[in-house]
């Protein structure tokens, strides 16, 4: 008994000797915690381990090198992990390398510098990336007007953008909001801070700050944003030169007819929309469903798209998930019309109910950009005032694999698209 026992021990040692992989699977059934996962390979980067995203393999998994300090950050953040030797790792990287398998094996090379462009003090709502890059332990500088306007952006390969309003409007929460402490604190110290950055306006701040974010995706750097920072952005570009705010949001009238001035050749994804004057809406133009859509909450749910993994890796990358249905939630900015988002914009995720652009993805110069609809990935319907998500409660969350995906997305190797 006692030789038995002796034998089993030796032969469980040898295996783990014989292990030269550590396998991260991102399938539905395997991986306990998919979203600390990508904190798991963003940190062997960050150690100059080698990495490599099997794309559409079980989920879109991770193939790291074994080392003790991996296994070991692996168990105490409570990420799943298999063992592999180097014949069975051979074995994976040739099944994903046939012709016949919709698969690719994409090395990433080095962990990327994050910012997140946000104010001190976020009211009225919390950041769902923020939110997901402090549970995945994933490092991120944040970053505000001064520090975007003295080109610091130079130093980082990856900004996102959220529930910011860049076209001097305060967030359009003047209707329901005025008389809130908070707005008119938080109006208040915009205007401060664009006097201190020797603008009259804060309008004319934030098209500055805009004009500097789009240089530094022209410029190759990775822009990921979210909610209201998606269409505002847009517009706050395609308005340059023209007034659009009323007197309420900048002391002046805005500018008669503007909407004939608004230059959709200055946008990255939206054309052809209808800024909403009046300034008691809470909506910026008609690039946003949210009012239109007409929803119910159970048909609630969007499709992501399948790409070629051999011919088209970048939006395979940014669209690996364990399921192709991911559950909608709502936000300033929810979702896009389909039919106000350019033809070289690819929409990588729609909602087949009524056709609306949840995920959508482009180029800019020598850079990239994502814009994703909504507010909270696990929160329906977050309201002025509710408390963060508990991402322990979500560990699994496919909308906040969607925001991962665009964080680790800058660490692969390029390769030349071929479509």
């Amino acid at each position: 008994m006692k030789k038995t026992i002796f034998y089993v021990f030796i032969f469980l040692i040898s295996l783990t000797v014989k292990a030269n992989f550590i396998l991260l699977p991102m399938d539905e059934s395997t991986q306990q915690n998919h979203l600390k996962a990508y904190g798991i390979t963003y940190w062997a980067l960050e150690n100059d381990y080698k990495a490599s995203w099997l794309l559409n393999y079980r989920g879109g998994s991770f193939l790291l090198p074994d080392a003790p300090e991996i296994r070991k950050e692996c168990q105490i953040r409570g990420v799943s992990f298999e063992l592999l030797s180097d014949s069975q790792a051979n074995q994976i990287l040739e099944e994903i390398s046939s012709p016949s398998q919709n698969m690719e094996s994409v090395v990433l090379e080095k962990a990327p510098k994050i910012a997140v462009y946000t104010p001190k003090g976020k009211q009225p709502w919390d950041d769902a990336v923020t939110l997901v890059l402090t549970y995945a332990e994933i490092p991120f500088k944040a970053v505000y007007d001064e520090e975007v306007l003295s080109d610091q952006l130079l130093l980082y390969d990856w900004l996102h953008l959220h529930h910011e309003d860049f076209s001097g409007q305060y967030g359009k929460f003047f209707g329901a909001y005025r008389n809130a402490p908070w707005y008119i604190e938080q109006k208040k110290e915009a205007e401060a801070l664009a006097t201190k950055l020797g603008y009259s306006k804060v309008s004319e701040s934030k098209l500055a700050v805009a004009k500097k974010i789009r240089d530094f995706v022209i410029g190759g750097g990775f822009m990921f944003a979210m909610c209201s920072a998606t269409d505002s952005f847009d517009i706050a570009l395609s308005a340059e030169g023209v007034d659009i705010c009323e007197p309420m949001f900048d002391g002046d009238e805005s500018e008669p007819n503007y909407q004939s001035k608004i230059d959709f050749s200055k946008t990255f994804a939206f054309k052809d929309f209808i800024l909403e004057r009046t300034p008691t809406v809470y909506e910026f133009s008609d690039i946003d469903m949210t009012t239109k859509r007409r929803m119910p909450m159970e048909k609630d749910y969007f499709t992501l798209m399948e790409y070629s993994a051999k011919w088209d890796p970048i939006p395979t990358m940014l669209c690996q998930n364990h399921t192709m249905l991911v559950k909608g939630f709502m936000g300033q900015t929810t979702s896009f019309d389909s039919e106000l988002v350019k033809s070289h914009v690819l929409v990588m995720g729609q909602n087949q109910y009524n056709g609306e652009a949840r995920y959508i993805h482009g180029t800019k110069g020598k850079g990239m950009f994502t814009f994703f609809g909504g507010h909270d990935p696990e929160d329906y319907q977050h309201l002025v005032g509710d408390a963060p998500t508990v991402l322990d409660l979500h560990p699994n969350s496919p909308g906040y694999r969607l925001i991962l995906n665009n964080v680790l997305f800058p660490a692969a190797k390029k390769k030349k698209q071929k479509t």
